[in-house]
C-alpha cells in the first residue's frame, strides 16, 4: 500500500474499557477497473480501539487516494479493512462499503476482523 498516504494515529484514552469509534466516509469515489468509470460510495468503518485511534486528518487523505485507482468493490473493502487493521490493531473492526446504483443495482460489502486473543 505505498502508493496511500500514510494513516497516523493517537494513543486509546480508554484503554481499559470497550468502545466504539464510527466514522463515516460519505463522499468516497473510486473508478470501475471494467469500465474506467467513476464509482461513488460511501465507506463506514466502526471499531473498538485497543492502544490506538485513528486520526481523522491521514484518514481522509488515505480515502482521497482510491479517487483514481480501478478496484473491485470486495478487494476495496479488503483492502481498507487489511490496511488499518494491521496498523491500529484494534479488538475488533468492521469496513463497510456502499455503492451507488448502476444499472439500478445497488452493492453493500462488509468485511470484519478480530484480534487474535
Amino acid at each position: 500500500m505505498s502508493e496511500h498516504p500514510k494513516i497516523e494515529l493517537f494513543e486509546n484514552p480508554c484503554p481499559k474499557r470497550n468502545y466504539y469509534i464510527k466514522i463515516n466516509c460519505p463522499e468516497f469515489t473510486s473508478v470501475c477497473p471494467r469500465t474506467g468509470q467513476p464509482d461513488f460510495g460511501e465507506i463506514i468503518i466502526e471499531y473498538c480501539p485497543e492502544e490506538f485511534c485513528i486520526e481523522l486528518k491521514s484518514l481522509k487523505y488515505y480515502m482521497q487516494s482510491f479517487r483514481n485507482k480501478g478496484i473491485f468493490y470486495e478487494a476495496l473493502t479488503n483492502d481498507i479493512l487489511d490496511y488499518l487493521s494491521s496498523i491500529c490493531k484494534p479488538r475488533h473492526m468492521k469496513v463497510t462499503s456502499r455503492f451507488t446504483p448502476r444499472g439500478g443495482i445497488t452493492t453493500e460489502v462488509v468485511a470484519q476482523y478480530k484480534m487474535q486473543t
